[in-house]
């Protein structure tokens, strides 16, 4: 691999030993370090919006507005070509010809925006149609609705800047250089913070403030990145060509692995169809409490995922079964011991997380409640959508495409079923029950497939892992219990005296976890990259 000052032909033209790849649980905490950072300012970032928003009409037609392009982005962008394009672009790397790689980027790049454009222009032109789709209950509530398609198209945009953003991202990480891409997203968080505080003032209708810090923040996203890839030799000079061999293989890929890897997204979009037919603040409390749930989820989950897919891709290329399936029950223990307690805290602290977060200006006491009940459902389904980032990659550095459509059929036909079944009972926590519910089913189908295919093997220790989870698991639910007060004493306690409270039963229960797995003999040594 070429150091930062070379780029890919000069490194590979000198006669010298390449560095060693940095090791998995350094990558990791490196892009978990950035993604907390990220996702810290995402709350602050919802913690403004429901300061001057609430959970009303405004915020929820944004919510929606915003969700389309979004949705869209983690689908194509950063779901299926990103799963696509990092196997086929650590082959190109394999062969050891930089101006092979080169020419791919560029191929790519090409193509990749000019579909992207074509497409960004055609959803502005359509976006009541768009609307209409993706949120139908609005077409009874005309001002929401007219909003809500005004705000589409000015966030539409963000689609091609955030999906070249993730193709540089993408490079980047196949060149392990995972801080870059992991610290972008903070830019869309400060971009929105400032529109709602310095735009809304200027704006006829004040929330569409935030729909001009969501293109802005597209812009600076993609430029941000680019100086990067002009270090390492790999700029884009965009050529479209479709008949490159590398763009066949990535778009071979692609169809199927918009099910594959994004059937959590499309099971969270349909939530917010059906929500839009539930009462006014329905959708966005199921924002606000997803926004919780993706906290532990980025931080961890698609961290150890970004970083184990090129891993995985150059053992498959290499050959390298044994390391292959070591390195995904690394992961998958990894993602068990951060994703079990984090679903426990959220599921014990739903009503005081929201209250400390969001409970401010024209959020009221029933928001939080309201918001407190998806959260609990949506945190019974966290350590599946954490396992899902996991283990999807396994399929997919083996460019193997077809096993996880079909996984992802039968979940997507099983969230419609759970959502059918759970709606009328629980309304919008059915719905989010019905995404944890699909999403257990849908890891559960890519493990076995994994085990059964034997890319997946279990490692000596597991039993003694789990029981070792068990103890710090009670050793932190113990903690949170004796320390938590009644929703009504959170409601009463004013907004600095709510985040110290929050800090100390944070502070103990991660100390009480920590602790009890020290005791049980837990060590970080246990989690270096398996060799």
């Amino acid at each position: 691999m070429p150091s930062e000052d070379n780029t890919p032909g000069q490194a590979e033209s000198n006669n010298r030993p390449v560095p060693k790849p940095p090791g998995l649980l350094r990558s990791s905490g490196v892009v978990g370090s950035m993604t907390m950072l990220s996702r810290v300012l995402g709350l602050a970032r919802d913690m403004v919006i429901a300061r001057y928003f609430g959970a009303g009409t405004g915020a929820d037609a944004f919510f929606v507005a915003f969700k389309i392009p979004n949705f869209l982005r983690r689908l194509f962008a950063e779901g299926a070509f990103s799963q696509a394009f990092v196997p086929v672009l650590s082959s190109y790397r394999e062969k050891g010809d930089a101006s092979e790689v080169r020419r791919l980027v560029n191929a790519v790049a090409g193509s990749l925006g000019l579909v992207l454009l074509a497409v960004t222009l055609v959803a502005m032109l359509g976006a009541p149609a768009l609307t209409a789709v993706f949120a139908p209950g609005f077409l009874d509530e005309p001002v929401k609705f007219e909003l809500a398609s005004d705000m589409l198209r000015i966030t539409f945009p963000y689609l091609l800047l955030i999906s070249l953003t993730a193709f540089a991202g993408a490079i980047l990480n196949s060149y392990d250089r995972f801080a870059v891409p992991a610290f972008t997203p903070v830019l869309l968080n400060l971009s929105m913070i400032g529109a709602a505080i310095f735009l809304t003032p200027l704006m006829q209708d004040e929330v569409m403030a935030l729909a001009w810090g969501v293109m802005i923040a597209g812009a600076l996203q993609l430029f941000f990145q680019l100086p990067f890839l002009m270090r390492l030799g790999l700029l884009p000079r965009p050529r479209v060509d479709y008949r490159h061999e590398g763009v066949i293989r990535i778009l071979k890929l692609m169809a199927p692995a918009l099910f594959g890897v994004s059937v959590s997204q499309i099971n969270l979009l349909l939530d917010t169809v059906l929500a839009s037919f539930l009462q006014t603040g329905s959708v966005s409390w199921l924002y606000y409490s997803d926004r919780l749930s993706e906290l532990p989820l980025g931080v961890f989950g698609i961290a150890i995922g970004t970083v184990i897919l090129p891993s995985l891709s150059r053992k498959h290329a290499a050959a390298s079964a044994e390391q292959f399936a070591a390195t995904l029950d690394w992961a998958v223990r990894a993602v068990l011991l951060i994703g079990l307690p984090a679903a426990l805290a959220l599921a014990l602290l739903a009503e005081p997380l929201i209250a400390t977060l969001f409970h401010y200006g024209e959020v009221t006491d029933r928001d939080v409640i309201m918001s407190a009940q998806s959260l609990r459902a949506y945190s019974a389904g966290l350590l599946a959508f954490m396992l899902i980032k996991v283990l999807a990659p396994g399929f997919f550095a083996r460019q193997d495409t077809s096993t996880p459509v079909r996984i992802g059929v039968i979940a997507m036909v099983a969230n419609m079923v759970f959502n059918l079944a759970l709606i009328v009972p629980l309304a919008h926590a059915g719905l989010a029950l019905a995404t944890a519910l699909s999403a257990w089913l849908n890891g559960f189908l890519l493990w076995r497939g994994l085990r059964r295919e034997g890319a997946w093997q279990s490692q000596p220790g597991w039993t003694r892992f789990l029981l070792q989870l068990l103890v710090a698991n009670a050793a932190l639910a113990a903690v949170i219990v004796w320390l938590n007060a009644s929703s009504a004493q959170w409601f009463a306690l004013g907004g600095l005296e709510r985040a110290w409270q929050m800090a100390v039963l944070v502070i103990a229960g991660v100390l009480a976890y920590f602790f009890a797995l020290a005791v049980a003999g837990v060590r970080i040594r246990h989690f270096r990259q398996p060799s």
